[in-house]
């Protein structure tokens, strides 16, 4: 473990000590070595990045920027249906200047390592529970259910099977 100096500025009075925020270092391109984007949460300000990184790395910060991204106002329903307007929360990046320079590692080849079939599977089931999660899932079409009124479409269009309307079904058909 490093062993940390006196800071070269003045230390603000927040201790942290195991830290309740994660940042998130992001790759840019055409960023200089000396230079490192940081995906951060709203409620940090620039002080208390510097005092973080100087504290946990004990890297020295020269300059901090910081900016909010908005997200853009979307619809959340189809536009065949009554328009409720929905803003996502704002993304905080900042940049910061580092007295030393910060070099990208190269990608490894072998992910064998991090077991990368299980988070590719992962990330697939993750993805697959975010469509059926939504707000809007229910306004989408299940693939499987498309499928399957295709296939009865083309028996009746053939002659394989006539048509026998639903009563009292869950379909929606009218009791008589």
């Amino acid at each position: 473990m490093a062993l940390v100096t006196k800071a070269p500025f003045r230390v603000g009075q927040k201790e942290i000590h195991l830290p309740n925020f994660t940042l998130t270092l992001l790759r840019m391109a055409n960023q200089p070595p000396t230079s490192a984007t940081f995906l951060v949460p709203l409620s940090l300000n620039k002080l208390d990045l510097r005092d973080y990184l100087y504290h946990a790395y004990n890297l020295r910060v020269l300059s901090v920027r910081s900016y909010i991204i908005q997200s853009k106002v979307a619809p959340t329903r189809p536009k065949s249906q009554a328009r409720n307007w929905n803003r996502p929360q704002a993304q905080k990046r900042m940049t910061v200047e580092m007295e030393r320079p910060f070099v990208w590692p190269d990608t490894p080849d072998d992910l064998e390592p991090w077991n990368h079939e299980t988070r590719e599977k992962t990330r697939a089931a993750q993805e697959e529970f975010q469509k059926t999660a939504s707000r809007d899932a229910d306004t989408r079409p299940d693939a499987g259910e498309r499928k399957s009124l295709r296939e009865q479409a083309k028996e009746l269009l053939e002659g394989k099977e006539r048509w026998k309307p639903v009563v009292g079904g869950s379909r929606g058909g009218r009791r008589r």
